[in-house]
């Protein structure tokens, strides 16, 4: 990868950590065959604990300063709330779907950067919020017969996971990116620990390494994924975020035999053109700052 540019290893990068996240999605769907959603959440930042730890581990004083940490907090409970919702959506529908509905998660940061930063918003960049929720509507069908509440979860996923990208780009102006990880791990590992003990089922030593590879994909995934923003710029990577559509669709097919149908397959195109578009319009506009 050295001879590549930085954008170039930004993407592969990129598209790497997404591929991780993917099969974190259907290693815990796999699980959850057997245990409870939350249990499977305790792995998640468990594994991830365990992880960091050991990377971390001569810098964790320094890095457990922060001057915010009420946000860290709120920050941290965003991205638990969002894996929560997200595991327990995809334990009882198609991982496609809902790895298409949560995508509206970077529309709704444009919408929350302009209501709480006070970023710009204009007609156009609202034209992508709305065609993105329209998109989810479509894969989820409310009315529709196949419709159940749980198609709703992705969504809720979404907004969750819409607030913590919010509150790690107010962090990020005075707070290491690593301090905010660490964060994250810590205290979604002590949520998780309390929250999973009324449905704690003693795992098998076989499924006790799953667990530990869950939380070890996951915190490799995020690893990759600070490491693009990093060498990158943001606008250069970000719309290969969407490839875990794809990457949840292979999986969806490969590991439970998940086809999408029809209207699932439009929906995420709606969803996905519309995040690209809003893309398109935040990147012209921080080259030309004028009003989108």
């Amino acid at each position: 990868m050295a001879r590549l540019s930085p954008t170039a290893q930004g993407i592969l990068l990129m598209l790497g950590a997404i591929f991780l996240f993917a099969t974190m999605d259907a290693t815990a769907k796999a699980l959850m065959d057997r245990y409870a959603p939350m249990q499977v959440v305790w792995a998640r930042y468990a594994g991830m604990m365990a992880v960091v730890a050991v990377i971390l581990a001569p810098r964790l004083g320094p890095l457990l300063r922060t001057r915010r940490l009420g946000l860290q907090l709120l920050r941290s409970a965003f991205l638990f709330s969002a894996t929560l919702a997200f595991f327990t959506a995809i334990s009882r529908m198609e991982i496609a779907a809902a790895t298409a509905v949560m995508q509206v998660h970077p529309v709704i940061v444009t919408l929350g950067a302009a209501l709480f930063l006070r970023e710009a918003l204009g007609p156009r960049r609202l034209f992508g919020i709305g065609a993105a929720l329209v998109g989810a509507l479509i894969v989820i069908r409310p009315g529709a017969e196949i419709f159940s509440w749980a198609a709703l979860l992705p969504l809720l996923a979404g907004v969750f996971y819409a607030s913590y990208a919010l509150t790690t780009r107010f962090l990020g102006r005075d707070e290491p990116i690593l301090t905010s990880f660490l964060y994250t791990a810590i205290i979604g590992t002590l949520v998780a620990s309390v929250l999973t003990v009324p449905v704690w089922q003693s795992p098998s030593p076989g499924d006790a390494l799953i667990f530990l590879g869950l939380g070890a994909v996951g915190a490799l995934g995020q690893f990759m994924l600070i490491r693009s923003l990093t060498i990158a710029e943001a606008g250069a990577v970000a719309p290969f975020g969407y490839a875990g559509v794809i990457f949840a669709t292979v999986w969806g097919y490969a590991a439970f035999g998940e086809i999408p149908d029809l209207w699932t397959g439009v929906g995420a195109l709606v969803i996905v053109g519309a995040g690209v578009y809003v893309w398109h319009r935040e990147t012209r506009a921080r080259a030309l700052p004028t009003p989108a």
